[in-house]
């Protein structure tokens, strides 16, 4: 079962549409500036992204997460790893087939921050694309100053509790300065992490926090996210889980049970209803759910 939310915009606390916020403020102003404007994910069909798959080492394990070469359409799906130069040529090509397409990211398929390869191509790409990153958070206090050097411009972090004990039921282990962390002493390492860098990066990006609907786990808790994130995120998208690894015995979430939590987020900070569940290499626009290797 896939979930889609056809004719639906982002919208704010109060219904209205999200346009800009200062930076580290988590403030909704009126104004649309043409980088939000940009990017998919606040603008629904209107412009395109291309994921470049330039990072493929992960560190740390979800048991939600199941990276590999597939022809799903889930966060960590892809055909094939590019180096950093090729990613760039390709990267030049698409851009100019396809003049929707503003924003370059970097979405996995492992965890962006832990492979070098995501900073060299950050670096070679164009000064006029609009740069974004994916990240579980875990590096991210440390490698926020090259991200601010690199010109990147929108970061989306996954975080799926600010609970220790939640979070140590949803991740089995972090990797961490050459050590392996598990358990209570994995999570309360990354959740403190992840609030670090988001604090940090809301000074100079625009940031979105994804989170990740798990019934039974952290379904209870993900309003106390939206709670303490809306000062520093722009926008928070709820993804259903697909179930798959160590979770994949757990049922996705009903229709209403997202429904449900997005409107009790929707109080704190404002939600995204039309998230694709993006692949690694995906390109074009969110409605066409296409991956890089149809347009080479």
């Amino acid at each position: 079962m896939r979930y889609k939310d056809h004719g639906r915009d982002i919208k704010g606390t109060k219904g209205s549409r999200i346009q800009v916020r200062h930076f580290g403020s988590g403030r909704i102003q009126r104004g649309k500036p043409a980088m939000i404007e940009y990017h998919p994910c606040f603008t629904k069909n209107d412009f395109g992204r291309l994921h470049l798959p330039v990072a493929p080492k992960c560190n740390i394990r979800c048991n939600y997460c199941s990276r590999g070469i597939t022809e799903d359409h889930r966060p960590g799906a892809y055909d094939f790893v590019l180096k950093p130069k090729d990613a760039v040529n390709v990267a030049k090509i698409v851009l100019k087939t396809r003049s929707d397409i503003k924003v370059v990211g970097i979405a996995g398929p492992g965890e962006p921050l832990y492979n070098r390869e995501t900073f060299e191509t950050l670096l070679l790409l164009p000064d006029n694309v609009i740069k974004c990153l994916c990240t579980n958070g875990l590096l991210l206090p440390r490698y926020i100053q090259d991200l601010r050097d690199l010109g990147l411009r929108f970061l989306t972090i996954t975080i799926n509790s600010i609970d220790a004990d939640v979070a140590a039921k949803i991740y089995e282990f972090v990797e961490f300065e050459g050590k392996r962390f598990e358990g209570v002493d994995a999570a309360e390492l990354l959740v403190n992490n992840q609030f670090r860098g988001l604090k940090l990066a809301s000074r100079f990006t625009f940031v979105k926090v994804n989170t990740v609907l798990i019934p039974g786990v952290n379904e209870e808790h993900i309003v106390e996210i939206a709670k303490k994130i809306r000062h520093y995120a722009v926008v928070q998208n709820i993804i259903p889980l697909i179930p798959c690894y160590r979770f994949s015995r757990i049922k996705q979430p009903s229709v209403e049970l997202l429904r449900e939590v997005r409107e009790r987020c929707a109080k704190y900070i404002p939600q995204i209803y039309h998230c694709a569940t993006c692949r690694a290499d995906s390109v074009g626009k969110i409605c066409e759910r296409k991956k890089l290797s149809q347009f080479l």
